[in-house]
């Protein structure tokens, strides 16, 4: 189904900046695989010596196309060739670029063969105007593959690293990092990984979007520890959401991936976005042509006959896609047999904490009635794979992050807030399962404030009471599972990007010189220190719809506590000692940092301890359940 199409540009010989070894060569390497592996419809390369292009299939009525990568070719080339779509419903567009890259004045630029970086904005090309014009092309799907950021003889640069709607990009680096060749392999270590994550075939293929991604994550960095380069830690933007579970490539797809994306297409088709649900139908027809449902949803969409058929297991799914809001609540109609959906935005920050993105998010969740006008509102979190811990050179990160690992955890659902104070009085007043409860513990007062001052025995006891009233299994989160939930899909430091503000959320933004505690992080500017603790739905969601997952108050895990993660479970269970009178694992884990702390405290790699009968101001939690009530 549709036509796929690439653009490959490679650039070693600039006029005005540090010559490169091997980015055309990794140019020349992608398009072999473009045309001789993937069997691609057309590809265009630009290197210094591609000859000029006078006829590719798509551009039969076009002029000829000069290929050599110059600042003037490169934007005649987008500007005359993508200003109407030229590309069908169901076509991919793959960009790959290698070569210099730069940041000037908040833009991110790709740096041509003539590009003068004394005057960056007239002779570089900004990488949203890349974007902008790409996305014309009327494809379906457009992906960025950018090894760029490099000088020096190395790929270093300021980085390449703001985020464009609606395209899946794939950076060789994070923002604060440098990009390197490997003249060993003739290849930048970026493309070097990527090549080989796109040839796997069988078991561990990188067939979807999230694969892929989490191969460069883990895989480039180990080849640069290899051949002692520097660390850089790829990392990917997806918009929407749902892309997340695109299929790439869909021969190596599996049935499983099949089944994600269908799950994906209906749920983009009940909640309205039927361009996007018809995106993920026609992927699922390459992967599968004859998939009944696909074709059947496909002309559903063509006719305009709205509602799809009821969706398959309804009651495991679980949604986070870009919608946009349908009633002044923030909350859409519940379509049969599915729970209710409430909307937010989440932000973005870039390193100095400036919003760079505003998202509009959705999550499924349900509301239990605790009594006395308390509910507790749980929300959906989707299962799944993601690399736990911090890299060394994370500002803040300490050894017992480390080593980062993979873990994969079960689908679940997770209070949206940290359980408040009304909560607990009312579950507090509920028959005793195995130690008394003090009805109002906290030290800051208010309903709407995080219960604090209670220890980790006494956040068991909570856990046990309310699992008796309702019949479903809470408890607190495993470690894993917290930081899962925390992240909610970002590799960053917080889930809001590079840093943190106290715009964001509650921690302490000052300094504490005694024990050179910085109230900034990273390029971030410092902040308030409010004191206390404030209501728990006072600063904006991740993209799992939690709220105060950074700073408030520190929330209990199950965990007890280890030195490091050598050893540590990798299905997302609570990593417990088998004899919890030993003194390296007497402590239980903390999440999240506190009103009290400062930022790097608040980071989502993070681990605090501390004695579990310690009741402390700075102290809360918040539950997990696995059974969500049905719906009729």
């Amino acid at each position: 189904m549709g036509r796929n199409w690439a653009i490959v540009v490679g650039i070693n010989n600039y006029n005005n900046l540090q010559q490169l070894k091997c980015a055309k060569r990794d140019a020349e390497a992608m398009e072999t695989w473009f045309q001789d592996e993937a069997r691609f419809d057309a590809v265009l390369k630009f290197t210094e010596d591609s000859p000029t292009i006078y006829q590719v299939d798509i551009y039969k009525a076009n002029p000829p196309i000069p290929t050599q990568p110059t600042y003037g070719n490169f934007r005649r080339f987008l500007r005359a060739n993508f200003e109407k779509p030229l590309l069908e419903t169901g076509d991919n567009l793959w960009f790959f670029f290698a070569g210099h890259g730069c940041r000037e004045n908040d833009r991110d630029y790709l740096m041509f063969l003539d590009s003068d970086p004394g005057d960056v904005e007239h002779t570089a090309i900004p990488i949203d105007y890349v974007t902008q014009r790409l996305r014309r092309s009327g494809a379906d799907n457009v992906v960025l593959f950018l090894d760029a950021c490099r000088n020096e003889g190395g790929r270093g640069g300021l980085g390449i690293g703001k985020e464009h709607p609606g395209v899946i990009t794939f950076y060789s680096c994070s923002p604060q990092e440098k990009a390197y060749e490997i003249e060993a392999l003739n290849q930048g270590s970026f493309t070097h990984v990527l090549l080989e994550a796109l040839r796997i075939q069988g078991e561990g293929n990188c067939a979807t979007v999230e694969r892929l991604n989490q191969h460069l994550y883990n895989s480039v960095p180990e080849l640069n520890r290899r051949y002692n380069q520097p660390r850089q830690t790829p990392y990917t933007v997806v918009d929407p959401a749902t892309k997340l579970h695109l299929i790439l490539l869909p021969k190596q797809a599996t049935l499983k991936d099949v089944a994600i994306l269908k799950t994906d297409a209906f749920e983009a088709e009940v909640e309205g976005n039927l361009e996007l649900a018809e995106q993920l139908w026609i992927r699922v027809l390459a992967v599968s042509s004859a998939d009944r449902q696909a074709i059947n949803a496909i002309k559903r969409i063509g006719s305009g006959q709205g509602q799809p058929i009821p969706h398959p297991n309804p009651e495991t799914v679980i949604s986070s896609t870009t919608q946009p809001v349908t009633s002044s609540r923030g909350d859409t109609p519940t379509p049969k047999n599915q729970l209710p959906i409430f909307q937010f935005e989440i932000i973005t920050v870039n390193d100095r904490g400036k919003e760079i993105r505003r998202d509009k998010r959705q999550a499924e969740y349900f509301t239990e009635n605790l009594g006395n006008g308390v509910t507790l509102e749980m929300v959906a979190i989707p299962g799944g794979s993601f690399t736990m811990g911090a890299l060394e050179n994370e500002e803040g990160s300490t050894d017992d992050e480390r080593p980062q690992h993979q873990v994969t955890v079960q689908p679940f659902f997770m209070g949206k807030y940290p359980i408040t104070q009304a909560q607990w009085r009312v579950v507090a007043a509920l028959p005793k399962v195995e130690r008394d409860l003090k009805s109002d513990p906290s030290f800051f007062k208010g309903d709407r404030l995080p219960v604090e001052c209670v220890t980790w025995y006494d956040a068991v006891e909570f856990c046990a009471r309310l699992a008796r009233k309702t019949g479903r299994d809470y408890r607190l989160p495993s470690e894993a599972e917290w930081e899962y939930a925390c992240r909610a899909g970002t590799t960053t430091p917080f889930h809001f990007g590079e840093t943190i503000t106290t715009d964001l959320a509650n921690y302490r933004g000052t300094d504490i010189r005694e024990y050179k505690w910085s109230g900034s992080y990273g390029n971030a500017p410092k902040g308030e220190y409010r004191e206390q603790t404030t209501p728990v739905d006072s600063f904006p969601p991740n993209a799992f719809g939690l709220y105060d997952m950074h700073g408030n108050v520190w929330e209990w895990c199950q965990d007890t506590w280890h030195e490091n993660y050598q050893g540590a479970p990798t299905d997302g269970r609570a990593w417990l000692s088998e004899n919890e009178n030993d003194n390296d694992n007497y402590y239980r884990l903390l999440r999240g940092g506190s009103w009290v702390n400062n930022p790097d405290y608040c980071r989502s790699a993070y681990r605090g301890r501390d004695d579990p009968f310690l009741d402390n101001y700075t102290i809360g939690f918040r539950v997990v359940c696995f059974v969500a009530p049905r719906t009729k």
